[in-house]
């Protein structure tokens, strides 16, 4: 199990899909952590100068290394064959290793991996809007989020005071920035980003309590009958987001966003790791100018490229990121990617699967494409709620790696 970017969870060592694949093939499990993320401190701090050495492959040098040392150390002969697994960023990592160091993995399940570096990700909003109609059947749900924003939008205008309320933020708009500003439409937004990627799926860290929030529940709250206008709505579901998040108002603040992202003492959080990453590597800045019309056009690419230049310093600029995203593309082979027995998973409802391969080009290297279902749904542990096609998928993949194992 390849490690991403946050702690490695112990819990992946007994539970998960993996672990039944283990179960069936006789394997070994090990799940090793990225550097940089969770207990894995590299360098004395996370300073500039320090995180040049964070990197996808040093990441994917890591585990080759980890490989040939736990070969020797537990004297695997020639027929033990490796196989990753990950999801989303280690999604990606499972296949470039395949790819990278086809003599020490064997193959590689590569679950919403997003393979192609795209500083301006404008395509992920829109992925949550058409989730949203998949879901529900209908544009009730986006006519009514539509409206809400132009609601808000006007009102910030003309009665910023009763967006200010409904929305428990923690300083009035009049002592706002104009970056606040674009980042408070910003967590507006990935309150959704947030309920589309892991719609109704089976995570091992998900609370219960917030089992019941899912894109269904909350269009539902924002198209039933009634009186209250659709911004309320809107700050219904905020609400509860907060509270999920266990905060008592919505904090918005640019300066103290970035302040926390210049800490380079080692924390538990690893976004300012993260965000080095995207800044140096695969841009992935989930825009708003793929979605203008639905949540407004308040954080277009500028914002986040200057969030880079912000924490790191000036020549994190523009050009130098893009070229950081065609490097990686040309060094990977983005959606081209040249390998054999790894096979891609996605699901429709996951705005990730934009930038990756959900079509099988290669009957070597297969795409599986999971209509809706979410993030990484492919996973997490059974449950009975699971649609059929997703029971299918995960037999499709042991599948898969029944045939390949059988192989010489």
């Amino acid at each position: 199990m390849v490690g991403g970017e946050g702690p490695a969870d112990p819990r992946w060592m007994i539970t998960g899909t993996w672990i039944e694949y283990a179960k069936k093939f006789n394997a070994l499990c090990i799940n090793l952590e990225h550097r940089f993320y969770g207990e894995s401190h590299p360098t004395e701090d996370l300073s500039t100068k320090n995180l040049q050495y964070l990197s996808s492959s040093q990441a994917l040098a890591d585990i080759a290394n980890f490989i040939t040392a736990m070969n020797d150390k537990l004297k695997l002969n020639r027929e033990v064959k490796w196989v990753a697994f990950g999801g989303s960023y280690p999604g990606s990592l499972a296949a470039w290793l395949r790819m990278k160091y086809p003599h020490l993995v064997y193959a590689a399940v590569s679950s919403s991996g997003p393979l192609l570096a795209k500083v301006n990700f404008m395509e992920y909003f829109t992925v949550v809007v058409d989730a949203l109609r998949e879901k529900t059947g209908g544009e009730e749900c986006v006519t009514q989020l539509r409206l809400a924003h132009s609601q808000i939008e006007a009102l910030m205008k003309t009665k910023p005071h009763v967006v200010e309320k409904e929305f428990r933020v923690c300083k009035p708009f009049s002592k706002a920035t104009s970056n606040d500003i674009k980042n408070f439409f910003s967590s507006l937004a990935d309150d959704f980003a947030d309920l589309v990627q892991y719609n109704e799926d089976n995570r091992i860290s998900m609370d219960t309590r917030y089992r019941n929030l899912t894109i269904n529940s909350v269009c539902k709250l924002l198209t039933e009958p009634g009186e209250s206008p659709a911004h309320q709505r809107l700050a219904a579901f905020n609400s509860m987001m907060l509270e999920k998040s266990n905060q008592s108002c919505m904090d918005y603040s640019y300066g103290g966003m970035i302040e926390e992202l210049r800490n380079a003492s080692w924390g538990s959080e690893g976004g300012r790791q993260w965000m080095y990453q995207t800044c140096t590597e695969f841009g992935f800045y989930q825009t708003s100018s793929g979605e203008v019309e639905v949540f407004g056009d308040h954080f277009k690419l500028d914002f986040f490229v200057q969030q880079c230049q912000d924490v790191f310093g000036k020549k994190f600029n523009e050009d130098f990121i893009e070229r950081a995203a065609d490097w990686s593309n040309s060094y990977y082979g983005g959606l081209d990617i040249s390998v054999d027995r790894v096979v891609f998973v996605h699901g429709s409802v996951d705005p990730w699967h934009a930038l990756g391969i959900t079509t099988t080009m290669d009957s070597n290297a297969p795409a599986i494409y999971i209509r809706g279902t979410a993030h990484c749904a492919n996973m997490y542990p059974a449950s009975e709620n699971d649609p059929p096609q997703l029971t299918e998928a995960r037999l499709e993949i042991q599948q898969y790696l029944s045939t390949w194992l059988e192989h010489p």
